[in-house]
Order: structure tokens, then sequence, then C-alpha cells
């Protein structure tokens, strides 16, 4: 007996299927279409390095190859020339402030010295007998004014006496007149002397200070010549470590010549060279750090020295807190001088497609075709480990970061 055979109708789930495929073969026919257009390049995968975009915090600094320096040096001069009589301390060892480095020895300057002392002492001499004579003079002079004085005296009693007897007719005219005319050439002669006197007194004072001038300035040559011998024994002006001390007994030592230097050990900055690329964005007490032995130390920029040689500038760094144990003079030290305060940033790690692009595009790779597709973006600062991302990605997605050289700026990277 024949039995009819209904026909079958789709269901619920048929019916999702045919979707899903359908979606499926237009999504590859779009993509087939949007991209028949675009250049490819068939790239290894083991050959590439990729980073994936994350938010992280982003801090902008360069590093720097910083070398130990005292906080204090102090440069040793030859103040007068000489030959080298003896040496006390040997370079390298740690002196006090005052102790005897050096003695020389110059016969050229002890012989001015004895000449300017002779001629310091002949002008004492000269000047004390010259005081003695003005003083003489002065003396005399005082004397032949008593001596008027008291001749005046007498005459004018003299003559008011004659005078009463003129009246009585005892005298005669003559002799009256005559005392009168002696009484006023005593008194001339007293103005004269009163005058000199006064003029002597003036001169006196005049040739004093100018001898106590020249005594002083003697005196002041002297001196000089005296501290000049004293600078033949050369002494450490400072505490510290001595370096630099090459002379040996019978050397000779030019004037101004140095003859060594002194360290101060008690303390340290670090001495950096910076690209003159960052000389804008360098300031005083600027930040940065270094580690050592396992710690961390914290620096600051102290002073900034404006010359640029070979392409670098130098500035100093001080502590900010305690410094490290255990370094030494003339130690190197990789710091981190940090050009910005630390922000939340998206990072993309540094690599050599930079070179390539200038940072104005990059290779961006799609998880659904495993394909790396070129994408227009924008980034900002940079450290040496991570560019700050400013625009054109989103966390999580992947970027090829190595070199883009070979690739020709094709549109599509197809990995293999």
């Amino acid at each position: 007996m024949d039995r009819k055979i209904e026909k079958k109708k789709f269901g619920a789930l048929q019916w999702i299927i045919l979707i899903i495929l359908i979606l499926g073969v237009s999504f590859v026919f779009a993509r087939f279409v949007l991209q028949s257009g675009k250049s490819k390049l068939n790239v290894a995968v083991d050959r590439l390095l990729i980073d994936t975009v994350q938010t992280g915090i982003f801090e902008e600094y360069i590093p720097v190859t910083g070398v130990v320096m005292p906080i204090k040096t102090v440069h040793i001069d030859a103040v007068g020339g000489g030959k080298v009589e003896e040496k006390r301390i040997e370079d390298g060892s740690m002196v006090s402030k005052g102790d005897i480095i050096l003695k020389l020895s110059n016969p050229d300057l002890l012989l001015n010295s004895l000449n300017q002392e002779a001629n310091v002492i002949s002008q004492i001499n000269q000047i004390r007998n010259t005081s003695l004579l003005m003083e003489q003079q002065s003396l005399n002079l005082k004397e032949q004014a008593l001596n008027v004085q008291y001749q005046l005296d007498l005459i004018e009693n003299r003559l008011e006496r004659n005078r009463e007897l003129y009246k009585a007719k005892a005298v005669s005219r003559v002799e009256v007149e005559e005392m009168e005319d002696e009484y006023k050439n005593l008194q001339r002669r007293q103005k004269l002397l009163a005058s000199t006197i006064a003029k002597d007194s003036a001169y006196q004072e005049l040739q004093k200070t100018q001898m106590e001038s020249s005594l002083d300035l003697m005196e002041r040559n002297l001196e000089i010549t005296r501290q000049s011998l004293d600078n033949l024994i050369v002494r450490a002006p400072i505490d510290g470590q001595l370096s630099g001390l090459n002379l040996e007994i019978g050397e000779l030592v030019s004037t101004g010549e140095n003859i060594a230097t002194i360290d101060n050990l008690n303390n340290f900055k670090i001495q950096v060279q910076i690209s003159e690329f960052y000389i804008s964005r360098v300031f005083l007490n600027q930040e940065g750090s270094f580690e050592f032995a396992g710690n961390q130390y914290g620096l600051r920029i102290a002073k900034i020295y404006p010359q640029v040689t070979n392409g670098n500038f130098t500035v100093d760094m001080v502590f900010t807190g305690d410094s490290p144990q255990g370094i030494k003079r003339g130690q190197s030290l990789s710091v981190k001088l940090q050009l910005s305060a630390e922000k939340e940033s998206m990072l993309l790690a540094r690599g050599g497609f930079y070179q390539s692009t200038g940072g104005n595009w990059v290779y961006v790779v799609d998880p659904a075709s495993g394909n790396a597709y070129k994408r227009n973006i924008s980034l900002g600062s940079q450290n040496p480990h991570f560019y700050e991302v400013l625009e054109g990605l989103q966390n999580g997605e992947i970027v090829i970061t190595s070199s883009y050289e070979s690739y020709g700026e094709k549109d599509v990277l197809i990995l293999k």
C-alpha cells in the first residue's frame, strides 16, 4: 500500500544556520571586494616583533652617563716660582688644611727681600734723623722767640723809666727815641719769628705725613716680599685627597704653574653629559635618579654649563638625599634624567618601525584574518622603552613593532 510522503519544512535551527552561512559568505565577499585594490605582501611571522597596546604609567626620561666627581676641587698653583727643595707629602695622600706639601727656594726673591728690608731700615733711620733735625730747628726757633720776648720785656720796662726820666730832664730825647726804635725792631722780629714758627710747624706736619706715607709704602712692599717668601712654602688650602703632584726635588716650578689639586671627598656630585638636542628641556633643580648596589638614589641639577662640545653639554647633579656608600671619584653611573612627570597613557613598545614611519603609521594585526593592516596613528613623548600613543590605537590591539624597511609601505601584510 502506497503511503503519501510529506515534504519536510525548515525548522528554526536550520534557518539560523542558513542566515549565519549567508552572513559569513557576505563578510568574506565584502572583505575581498574592499581589499582587492590594496597592495599586499607576504611576510613570515617568525621574523616579526609585535606588542600589545596597553594603558600604563608613562614617564618621559632619557638615559645619560654620569661621572662621579668631588663636590669641591681646589687647584694649587705656584704663586711664586722656584726650585723644589723639599717634598713633604706624596701624591694620593690625604691632607689637612695647613699641611706643608712642598718647600721651594728662590735666591733672587730672597735677595730682593733682603734689599727691601735694608731699604726700609735705611728709610726709617733717615726719617728719624730728619725728624730730629726738624725738632731741633723748631726748638731753636722757639728759643729765639723766647729770647726776643725777654728782650722786649726788658726794653719795655727801660723805655717806661726813660720816658719818666725824660720828663724830669734826666735823659735826653735822643736816648728815648733810640730805645723806642729798638723796641719796635724787637716787635717786628717777634712777628717774623711767630710767622716762621707757624710755617715751620706746617712744613714739619707735611714732611711728617710724606715720610710716614713713604715708610708705609716701603713696609707694604716689604710685607709683599715677605709674603712671596712665605708662598715658597706650599700648604694645603682644604682637607681632602691630594692628586696630580708630579714634581720631584730639584725640579723648577714657574710662577702660576699648577702644582696639584685637592679633592674634598666628604661629598660627591655627578657630572653628566647630555645631547644638545635636549638643551631647551633641561633646567636647574630638574630631577633624576640612578641605581647603585640595589638601591635607588635621587639627584637634582645644581649647575648647567652653557658650552656645547662635540654635540653635548654638561650639567652637575647633586644628591637630594643620602649619597651611596662606596662610590669613588671617576666612577661612571647610568642616570635616568626625568623630562616629565608620571602620567597614565596608552603605551606602545619602541621598535624599528619608527625609523621607517616616523611614528605616523603602523601595521595593526587583525585577529580575525591574521593579517596586518596599515593604520595612521599619532605618537607623543617617548622614553627608552615606550612611545606615548595619542590617537589611532586602542587598548589590546596588536602592533608590529619591528622594522618596516623591506615592506615598501604595503597596505596589507599577509602573515604566514
